[in-house]
């Protein structure tokens, strides 16, 4: 199967319904369902890593450190991982990269668990390095499904990535609260080792749904490194700013529950506030039909977040948690837009048979700026305070803007040339 006919199911009343369209493919709500599972756990790690490091060494500005350092680490190994996924196909690569990813976290929880010296922490969270992208799979198969250069694949394509966006943060969303709460009502180990488990399944699933997935290129490809793409290179810097407002949102704010005698799963609860306006917005995105002027309108998303990022900042100062927590979902309500419309900037630049490592390249990115957020998150709450650690966000924010603004020629140009997928 090479790419599917949107089927008249998806009709009713003469209208389109975009995600009955974009489930009617065999295999689609399996891979989906499979790639949620493998996805939740990756809202899961690094919470339960922070608490687990946080409970027991009593400081964040060393849990921020290790998780940045696992996360910088991942950066680098991700796309060797992604190429890897190209060439042999993601049933034969991603299984014992999860499983290694798996042993890396379990390592980990026996450090902390049995008091190991400092420098063993960072070891064994970066030996989580291989963990694979599982997003980034899930989009290349509503590629190859959607691939035709036809209004109604490029619409498809489009409720695809809106709704990739939205899972994304419902796993965000979700993942940082179970988290919590099962450290807090458990034991502090039970956050990873049930993440360990939901990441084997789901991987497991997703590698035996072979009808939807990629054929591997087995290394014939010649397309160019992604990275030899000024457009390309440009979205990523965007992406690593934002990142940055990503990792250091997510100390700070459990910082900040833990600073107020909160229970532990309140920090959990308050980000899943925010994922979840980003998970809403993302959702409504797919059932509008696809935006143009990516460049600007990803300026535009960028600005908004920036304004929004303020609203925590002001309530943290104010000491109220509802104000807190209405400000955080309304600041995600930013997220989606901002990162469907640079995901699907990535996606249409990346070359052709190396969609998968384009892909990966953005995820790294974003994870190189989370780890530079947390680092930054944690020394903000070590040395001003979980309340001003807020000013973090913002900022990395700002810096985003800035590079979406500076690169926008950039983009544009890259997206009218002749090879580009963009739309």
């Amino acid at each position: 199967m090479r790419c599917w006919t949107t089927p008249r199911a998806g009709r009713e009343g003469g209208r389109v319904n975009p995600y009955a369209v974009l489930f009617a493919p065999p295999g689609a709500l399996a891979f989906t369902a499979g790639s949620l599972l493998a996805r939740l756990p990756t809202g899961m790690f690094t919470v339960s890593a922070v608490i687990m490091i946080a409970g027991q060494r009593h400081s964040y500005a060393l849990a921020g450190a290790v998780t940045a350092t696992g996360l910088a680490v991942t950066a680098l190994v991700a796309p060797g991982v992604a190429r890897l996924v190209d060439r042999h196909g993601q049933a034969r690569v991603a299984v014992p990269a999860a499983a290694s990813a798996v042993l890396g976290s379990l390592a980990l929880l026996l450090c902390v668990r049995h008091r190991a010296p400092d420098w063993t922490l960072f070891a064994a969270y970066a030996a989580t390095a291989a963990l694979p992208n599982t997003g980034g799979m899930s989009r290349a198969r509503w590629v190859f499904l959607f691939g035709e250069d036809s209004p109604e694949h490029r619409a498809a394509r489009h409720t695809a990535r809106s709704f990739e966006q939205a899972a994304d943060e419902l796993c965000f969303m979700l993942g940082p609260l179970l988290a919590a709460t099962l450290c807090s009502a458990l034991f502090p180990e039970a956050g990873t080792l049930t993440g360990a488990a939901l990441l084997l399944t789901g991987v497991l699933v997703l590698a035996r749904q072979r009808s939807t997935e990629p054929p591997p290129s087995g290394g014939t490809v010649a397309a160019r490194a992604p990275l030899c793409s000024p457009a390309l290179t440009s979205i990523l810097l965007v992406l690593l700013a934002t990142g940055g407002v990503f990792g250091a949102t997510e100390v700070v704010t459990l910082a900040h529950a833990d600073d107020s005698g909160r229970p532990a799963w309140t920090g959990g609860a308050l980000l899943a506030l925010q994922a979840g306006g980003s998970c809403a917005a993302g959702l409504l995105l797919g059932l509008l039909p696809p935006p143009r002027g990516a460049a600007r309108r990803l300026a535009l998303c960028l600005a908004a977040m920036t304004a929004l990022l303020i609203l925590p900042l002001c309530a943290a100062l104010s000491g109220s948690l509802p104000l807190l927590a209405g400000s955080l979902l309304l600041a995600g309500a930013a997220t989606a837009p901002t990162m469907v419309t640079a995901m699907g900037a990535v996606q249409g630049l990346s070359p052709a048979g190396r969609l998968n490592e384009g892909m990966t390249l953005a995820v790294t990115a974003l994870l190189g700026g989370i780890a530079a957020g947390s680092a930054l998150g944690g020394w903000a709450v070590e040395r001003l305070g979980p309340a001003p650690g807020y000013l973090v966000p913002p900022g990395a924010a700002l810096l985003a803007l800035l590079a979406a603004v500076a690169g926008g020629a950039v983009v544009r140009a890259g997206a009218r040339t002749p090879a580009s997928g963009y739309d």
